[in-house]
């Protein structure tokens, strides 16, 4: 009996002190933290999986969109049950190795009663600890409780606060890129509207942005889930668009804002390596653009008036501009689902929202 107790005691202070520390690395932690085999990482990633594949089975694209809309604020709510639920048996279990310290001494379940009661301060006083090292054990249990639900409540604000910032820049830049969003589609906008001057602050505040996402997004991975509200958004294809506006600007157009172009593409660069890198996405075929599109591409810029370089020279520094990001940055796209867009993702199902293209 004294060997059952002691395995007992061994396993409720791991399954304690494991859901403490993925707690503490998940929340409280302000940076990214390697972790593949903690419990929070393994729910996400494979519970993503699993809802993205069912997801996908349905045929209707707003309800396919709906449903996987869903799984972000249920993650949260599988996270917060998981992390209350793990302390409870884990202080059970130390409880009920502990039980002669109780009064009445408890059974198996009834430890597990008295550990809720404990660490959700509900205190009815039916179960009592009488020695020191049960109240202490209740203390902290008490202590832990209240610590996880502040530390998750206040998980919940910034992480809706980050959302928010991040759909507010989407929304705003989608009347610039479309909807689906594109590169080219930007600069067509900015041409017809002879709005070619506002390009290089838009590209300032993009930088701006692209350094938010790239610090909030692997500190707290889950906002990476949140899908956008608006049809045919996301933020993975406006990050994408900003990318092959850059790279046309500084490949293709003779115009100024080269040089914020070139920062801009340094810094989504960064972004879509570390992510690719940070959530071990599956490398696949490069979403590349071919030839043809490149072409098509060009002649509509030409059409505009716009100064190009010629096609034989653009195009291959076209090409070897855009291999640096395509590939991550399609990785992303398929991992996360997001709604097709031009040259980025799965371009199979690209449809045109009421948002793409702008009066003459």
């Amino acid at each position: 009996m004294i060997a059952l107790d002691l395995l007992a005691a061994l396993a409720g202070a791991g399954l304690v002190v494991s859901s403490l520390f993925d707690l503490f690395q998940s929340v409280v932690v302000p940076r990214s933290v390697a972790g593949r085999f903690r419990a929070s990482t393994l729910i996400s990633r494979f519970g993503w999986r699993m809802w993205r594949g069912a997801a996908m089975r349905i045929a209707d694209a707003e309800r396919r969109e709906d449903t996987m809309a869903l799984f972000a604020p249920m993650l949260m709510v599988t996270l917060l049950v998981y992390w209350v639920c793990s302390q409870i048996v884990g202080y059970g279990l130390l409880f009920w190795a502990l039980r002669s310290g109780l009064r009445p001494e408890p059974h198996l379940g009834g430890a597990m009663y008295f550990a809720g009661a404990s660490l959700l301060t509900i205190g009815y006083g039916d179960i009592v600890p009488l020695h020191w090292y049960t109240r202490l054990l209740a203390l902290f249990a008490a202590g832990g409780g209240l610590a996880t639900l502040a530390i998750v409540t206040t998980f919940l604000f910034q992480t809706f606060g980050a959302f928010q910032r991040r759909e507010a820049f989407v929304v705003t830049i989608s009347e610039r890129t479309g909807a689906p969003p594109s590169g080219l589609e930007f600069l067509i906008r900015h041409l017809k509207l002879g709005m070619m001057d506002d390009v290089g602050a838009i590209l300032r505040e993009s930088q701006q942005w692209i350094a938010e996402v790239m610090e909030t997004h692997l500190a707290y991975p889950i906002l990476t889930l949140f899908r956008s509200s608006h049809d045919d958004e996301s933020w993975v294809g406006t990050l994408g668009a900003l990318l092959d506006a850059s790279t046309l600007l500084i490949t293709t157009l003779e115009m100024d804002h080269r040089g914020q172009a070139e920062i801009t593409l340094r810094i989504g660069t960064h972004l879509v390596r570390d992510f690719s890198g940070f959530f071990h996405l599956p490398a696949g075929d490069e979403g590349g653009v071919d030839f043809n599109e490149f072409a098509t591409a060009y002649g509509a810029l030409r059409e505009l008036g716009a100064p190009l370089r010629p096609l034989e020279d653009a195009w291959p520094a076209f090409a070897e501009k855009r291999a640096k990001y395509a590939a991550p940055l399609d990785a992303m796209a398929r991992w996360w689902r997001i709604p097709p867009a031009r040259w980025i993702g799965d371009r199979s199902r690209v449809r045109l929202h009421v948002n793409v293209g702008v009066p003459h």
